[in-house]
């Protein structure tokens, strides 16, 4: 068994010094987010940025989208230095090199984006020579080269900041829309850099879209692991939304690579205020504190690079999405989606609200249920009996030995102990859920295991558990184990939180369930968290595989966090946008606050609701304008009106 599959290994970076807090090397997990203020209204951008300082923001980020707003950045400084406040400040600059220029003479870092710094995006798809390519980056270089100069200069930092949305044209031209073309543009701009002996460099590869955002960033590490590189990381992901949706995309997408021993800085990216996104950072950064002190003590640089996963020979690639293949039982694995258990041995079975709490509706007057788009497809009761009729469609799993006594076992199935399997034991005909335990998983254990699991019989399931401290990367170690025996056993994966509140469950949950869906291991799902009610698990387990995209049941809103440019109220606007929407399943609209985040950072997206001035909204269909400057008190009606002429609309089904 590879050893790396159970340990922590965090990739060590370069130490990047940002004012007075370094980032990268054997510091923290840096947190971080950004202003939504107007930059050229200081005391709201410095009251703003006390709060942000205050809720755990060590790095605070301002929008200069002009030389004005770039100029009054050394205000902003001055006053919250004048206040006792020395917060390290980052530009974040788009299409103005003036401005970049001008900025880095004053804060701490910027951050330029190389899909817009000396490129255009006007979806333009360009046949290059390679003469004629390389002379693009001879004039890219040339227009770079200054900025890089006044941060040699002033000891300003750098991010080079790739979007999966704002690739240009030249890089789409030729390397398509692909994670491999995020990391081109960026490497194309640290080579630059490096060229100019400027190394103060912190890399982010952000896309809205959880499996692409981490495969460029896997990949991004690989590609500078093989040129000598090893500059911090910069993890987010893009247009994540509000709420538990917003919350759950982000632990997705950063804490898959968390996992992978990846990241410097976090800023989580929600359509809230931004004192409401530290603590997200955080929470999902001290899960990795420790793990990363452990690393330390216990080896030196040379054996954690060795370790690190992005190094080891495995059994599937870490940089494509490939589900693992699976022979189907029922409607587990297979091509069928990942199902959603949820344990309800705990609940009142006299009542029905078990079952609405599991996406069942209850309808007193008809006595019926009717499943909704979020209904679990296994409920597990272990010992206890309900007094009345499940739903057709419910399948019940109940320990061994209480089904064995079941009279009727129609749609109910057994939960055996993978240890406690013998021929004589009496199987179910047509479904056997076989638990496993990885938490001592090692070579020997994997061994006898995988011997016991080829035995088992055709319409077997097995449900993987971990007490492990580290338990994704448990889990995984099963998963290469089963691919090196081309077992096709489905698998449903349980994560057991006994300790858990409802903020940190959905974090951690995201987190590890959501790093195997990434690497296509999984075919169900199963939280247990005793603390915390059953519609939030139930809802949880069902955004976790919206986020991973494994199973879409609801509309998904790519919505902006906001800042400076923004000319709308971002989170008014979500708000009532997803009142009308939220029951399209499978919709994805994308609201942005200005043209910078459309129409490329909502490249997913079906439509599009983009800010283009006062008042004024741009609607998309997909990437091409539908309306342009549409009022803002009709915007939405259109918006609706495009869904219908579409034939996407559903009208709401009347209580």
């Amino acid at each position: 068994m590879e050893k790396i599959a159970l340990q922590y290994a965090r990739f060590l970076t370069r130490e990047v010094p940002v004012g007075n807090i370094p980032m990268g090397g054997f510091n923290p997990i840096r947190i971080q987010s950004m202003t939504t203020t107007d930059t050229m209204d200081t005391k709201g951008t410095v009251e703003q940025t006390i709060r942000m300082v205050n809720s755990g923001c060590e790095y605070v980020r301002i929008t200069a989208p002009s030389m004005k707003e770039a100029e009054n950045l050394r205000n902003i400084k001055k006053e919250l230095r004048f206040r006792g406040y020395d917060v390290p400040l980052v530009a974040d600059i788009h299409f103005t090199p003036n401005a970049a220029e001008t900025a880095a003479r004053i804060v701490e870092k910027v951050r330029v984006n190389p899909g817009n710094y000396a490129d255009k995006k006007r979806f333009k798809n360009i046949i290059y020579t390679g003469l004629a390519y390389q002379a693009e980056l001879e004039r890219i270089y040339k227009k770079f080269t200054p900025l890089v100069k006044i941060c040699k200069e002033y000891g300003t930092a750098m991010r080079i900041g790739t979007n999966h949305g704002s690739l240009s044209d030249r890089i789409m031209s030729q390397y398509g829309d692909t994670p491999r073309g995020m990391v081109e543009s960026a490497m194309e701009f640290i080579r630059m850099c490096e060229d100019q002996n400027y190394y103060n460099l912190v890399i982010s590869m952000k896309a809205s879209n959880t499996q692409v955002m981490v495969q460029a960033y896997r990949l991004l590490v690989a590609t500078m692991i093989k040129e000598g590189m090893n500059y911090p990381l910069h993890l987010g992901v893009t247009e994540a939304g509000d709420g538990e949706d917003g919350r759950i995309k982000s632990a997705v997408g950063i804490g898959t690579l968390l996992e992978d021993g990846l990241g410097d800085t976090i800023r989580v990216s929600l359509t809230e205020d931004p004192e409401f996104e530290a603590p997200v950072a955080k929470a999902l950064a001290d899960r990795y504190q420790r793990r990363s002190q452990l690393q330390v003590e216990a080896a030196g640089q040379l054996e954690i690079e060795k370790e690190h996963i992005l190094v080891k020979d495995l059994p599937y690639t870490l940089f494509t999405y490939n589900r693992r293949q699976t022979l189907p039982v029922q409607h587990i694995g297979g091509n069928s989606h990942p199902i959603v258990m949820l344990d309800v041995a705990a609940q009142n079975l006299k009542d029905p609200y078990f079952l609405t709490a599991a996406g069942y509706k209850y309808d007193a007057l008809l006595d019926k249920y009717n499943m909704a788009d979020q209904a679990c497809d296994l409920v597990y009761l272990a010992d206890a009996l309900p007094s009345f009729s499940f739903p057709g469609n419910l399948k019940q799993i109940y320990n061994y030995h209480t089904w064995l006594g079941l009279k009727d076992k129609t749609n109910c199935h057994p939960l055996i102990n993978l240890a406690d399997n013998t021929v004589e034991l009496v199987k179910d005909p047509s479904l056997n859920i076989f638990s496993v335990e990885t938490a001592a998983f090692n070579s020997e254990a994997a061994a006898l295991q995988i011997e016991q699991i080829k035995l088992l019989p055709s319409n077997a399931v097995l449900l993987l558990k971990t007490e492990a401290i580290n338990g994704m990367a448990a889990q995984r170690a099963f998963f290469i184990a089963l691919l090196n025996a081309e077992i096709k056993i489905p698998v449903i994966i349980k994560g057991s939180y006994p300790l858990l509140n409802t903020d940190d469950l959905m974090l951690y949950a995201a987190t590890d369930l959501g790093a195997l869906l990434t690497d296509g291991f999984g075919d169900g799902v199963w939280i247990d968290a005793p603390m915390v009610k059953l519609p939030l698990i139930n809802a949880t387990s069902f955004g976790i595989l919206q986020a991973t995209r494994t199973r879409i049941s609801k509309a998904e809103y790519i919505s902006c966090p906001s800042c400076g440019r923004t000319l709308f109220d971002l989170q008014e606007t979500t708000q009532l946008i997803r009142s009308r929407t939220d029951h399209l399943k499978g919709i994805k609209i994308g609201i942005m606050g200005c043209i910078v985040n459309g129409p490329g950072e909502m490249a997913d997206a079906d439509y599009g609701y983009v800010g283009t001035g006062p008042g004024k909204i741009t609607l998309y269909r997909g990437k091409e304008v539908y309306k342009k400057n549409v009022n803002t008190s009709n915007a939405l009606d259109d918006l609706i009106r495009l869904i219908k002429d579409d034939g996407k609309w559903i009208e709401v089904k009347k209580q």
